[in-house]
Parts: C-alpha cells; structure tokens; sequence
C-alpha cells in the first residue's frame, strides 16, 4: 500500500459522497460489500471477518449493513433481517428512533461538542434526569462514551471513597475490556492473554451465591484486606442472562453495608427496561451505591454512559479536586440529547412494561422448544427481552445462530462462543414480528436437529 495524502483526500470524498445517498443501486452495493471486507481484513481486524455470520453463511455477497427502522434493519442489497440482537442491548429503542434522532439532528446544527470550560446545559439535565429516575439517593452522575469507561469509574469512585485497594466480582460476569474492568471480568478468554491486570485484589465468586460472597467479605475482613466495593451485574449478559436467587441482591446489599464495602450495580446491559424493571435491582427492591449504565442509555442513536452515585460519595469527585476524573468527549452535546431524549421515550412509552409482557410471551414458547428438541437445548433462561438459549455444545449453538440468520433472524454467537445465544431484539419489536422468529427459529432447530 503506497500512502499518499490525496489518496485519502480523494476516497474521503467519495465516502461522503456514499453516505449523502439515498439509494444504492445493485452495482454500488456490491461494490461496498467487496471494499468493506477488503477494509475489515486489510485494516481492522481480520478475525472479524472469519467468525461472522454476515461473511461465512451470506451466499455469495457477504451481508453488510445499511439501515434499519424498529425492530429490522436491511443490508446493502436490500436483504431484510428482524433483529434479535439489538447491539447487546444498545438497541432497546429499535433502529433509528425518530425521537431520538430528531433531538440529535436539531442539537448538531445548534452545537455538537462543548467548549469544556462554560456551563454546558444539556450535561445538567441528562444528570438532573438521571436522579430522578435512578432508585433511592443516587444523585449525582458522570457521563462517559461506553459501559467500560462507567465501570472503570465506578471502580475509581469506590475506591477513593473507601481508601480500599479489593473488589470482590463474579464467575462469568462481564464488565468491560479495558485493564480495570478486565480485572472484574470472570472469563479466562478475555482475561488470560493480557496478562497483568489491576494491581489490588479481586476475588471471584460463583454468581448468585450470597453465601460465597458473604464469606468472602469475612475473610478480607479477617485478613485485614479492606474491600472497596463488590460490583455485579443485577442479571448477567453475557452469561445468557443468567437471573440470581431472590436473596441474593437483598443478602449482599446487607453485607456490603455491614463491612463498609460499596455496592456496584452495573447496568450497563440490564439498565433503562431491558428486564422488565427501568434498573434490574429493582427485581429486588435494592438500592445500589453506585450503578452505571450505557447501551440503550443513548437510544441506539449515540455512544453515552453514565456512572451514578449518592453526593456523600460524590464528594471524592468534587473535593479537593473537581477534576480528578474527567473526560474531553465525554458527555458531549449530541450524546446528551440523545440520553434526554432516550429516556423521555422510555418513560412515555414504559418501555420496562413492554419488555416484561414480551418477554412473557417468548418464555413458555421457547420453553417449549426446549422439550421439542432436547438434544439441541440445555436449558433457557432470563427476565424480560433479555433471554439466554444454553445449547448443549458450542457447534449446535453456531448452526441455530447461522441457521436463523439464512432465515433473516439475527442472534449473537460466533464459532467460538455459541453455546449460549441470547434473543435480545428492541424493546419495541412487535408481537407479529415474535412469532415470526418463533416460526423461523421452530424450523431452523428442525433443520439442525436432523443434522445432529
């Protein structure tokens, strides 16, 4: 590859060129199609290319996408799929709400970014929103760009506060990929080709077991290891939604208190209705000290996250420096109109309501496929739109995922993980488009059941 100053000026121009269209023609999309994976090997990350769906079961021209309304997007060549997905949760609110976009496209032409020295007003009211819908005294908030950065902030908020260096988190909880986050992650995949993490201790314990957690917190005690916060997700995510025991939240709300140890619930993917509740602790009426959120914090539209705790708390971030943690593009003009907005049509639209009578209307049927093709499934489980399929084997968990997406249903799970997949579409999908998965999913599991 030569390099050359007007080569990119000129394949700049052309790409603005592209994305000012309003349609492709069928040469046009193949092209992109032959030129975005030429860009993903050549200059992101060929791995990506291998162990996607889009690329290895597409046919001939691998699947890129284009646009997307609700609960469905459609690719290149105009190939139409229903989301399952829904960007890990990032899609709560479907693709391309209008709301959403409108409060962001009259923001952009007003002012995109802030000066960071004057009083910019739309980060006052995503903060002002923000303690008015986040359960008991949380208060006060700090907005970031991704579900890691908050993480990463609530783990330097606890640890200020408390003067203590521990974390205690759980087996096959995900929290984020940068190094402090890692360190709280409970996968070896993740975790084991980087090495040296975090300095301070962390302890792993199985998730949903209060007892473990209790004990362990006994035994820092005992050993004189002062444990500043036990972060874990109110249900996991990754895990395949992974929902605990009914004591658990409210037995280690009580035994965090009871060694001065912060309590981290991280929302990020269980936050703003995914599960049936606007926070996942409120299954269990248990108020966190600090919870953090993004994904579907900023409508699908912008990347925003926010860490929220209580202004006793808060004062290690205001005294003696208010400065101790910032971020230049962090809560950003256009991301704060897209959370002010993302919000407003979370609680006008009580989309946690939609997510709880969906997700009872998904449980008994995939249940049911659970009984229909036993050597295919484990088990499934999950609240709300946050569903986990568990396959017996990683290999029949890929041939689900690859068969639904021939049959345009798109669900996560690549060649290296696949033995849980978890339906997470939009909060808005439509019960026409359910039981149109739930039909393409009954004759994708007949499919891979005749191949087993």
């Amino acid at each position: 590859m030569t390099k050359s100053i007007d080569n990119a000026l000129a394949y700049a121009e052309k790409w603005i060129g592209i994305i000012n269209q309003s349609e492709l023609d069928e040469a046009q999309a193949k092209e992109i199609i032959t030129e975005s994976t030429h860009n993903f090997a050549e200059h992101f990350n060929r791995g990506w290319l291998e162990y996607r769906k889009s690329v290895t079961e597409a046919g001939d021209w691998a699947s890129v996408e284009w646009k997307g309304s609700g609960a469905t997007f459609v690719d290149v060549l105009g190939r139409e799929y229903i989301d399952c997905l829904g960007g890990y949760g990032m899609m709560s609110h479907g693709w391309s709400h209008p709301d959403v976009t409108a409060a962001v496209a009259a923001q952009l032409k007003r002012s995109p970014m802030p000066s960071q020295e004057l009083i910019d007003p739309l980060r006052g009211v995503l903060a002002r929103l923000m303690a008015e819908i986040t359960p008991g005294d949380l208060k006060y908030s700090f907005f970031a760009a991704s579900g890691t950065e908050a993480n990463e902030g609530a783990m330097k908020l606890a640890k200020m506060y408390t003067k203590k260096p521990a974390f205690i988190t759980s087996l096959k909880g995900f929290h984020g990929k940068t190094l402090g986050t890692l360190s709280v992650i409970g996968k070896s995949d993740f975790r084991e080709p980087v090495g040296v993490l975090y300095g301070g201790p962390v302890y792993h314990v199985p998730f949903g077991d209060a007892e473990a957690v209790e004990k362990q917190l006994e035994i820092c005690a005992a050993i004189g290891v002062g444990v500043a916060a036990v972060i874990m997700e109110p249900i996991q995510g990754e895990a395949g939604g992974i929902v605990p025991p009914d004591d658990f939240w409210p037995r280690i709300r009580a035994a965090t208190r009871k060694h001065g140890t912060l309590l981290i619930a991280d929302e990020v993917q269980t936050g703003l209705g995914r599960t049936g509740k606007l926070w996942g602790v409120q299954h269990w009426d248990v108020v966190p000290d600090i919870l953090t959120v993004a994904k579907s914090l900023g409508g699908g539209v912008m990347p925003v996250s926010a860490f929220v705790s209580t202004e006793e708390i808060w004062q290690a971030m205001m005294y003696p420096n208010p400065f101790i943690h910032t971020t230049t593009t962090g809560g950003g003009a256009l991301a704060c109109s897209a959370a002010i907005a993302s919000i407003q049509v979370v609680l006008r639209d009580r989309l946690w309501e939609q997510a709880a009578a969906k997700g009872e209307y998904l449980m008994p049927k995939l249940q049911a496929f659970v009984k229909k093709y036993p050597q295919i499934y484990a088990k499934i489980t999950g609240k709300g739109l946050l569903i986990g399929q568990h396959f017996h084997t990683p290999e029949t968990g890929y041939k689900v995922a690859s068969a639904l997406f021939k049959r345009g249903v798109l669900v996560a799970g690549t060649l290296t993980s696949a033995t849980t997949i978890r339906i997470e579409p939009p909060l808005v999908i439509t019960y026409e488009q359910l039981d149109e998965v739930l039909n393409r999913l009954d004759d994708a599991l007949a499919e891979v059941a005749s191949s087993l």
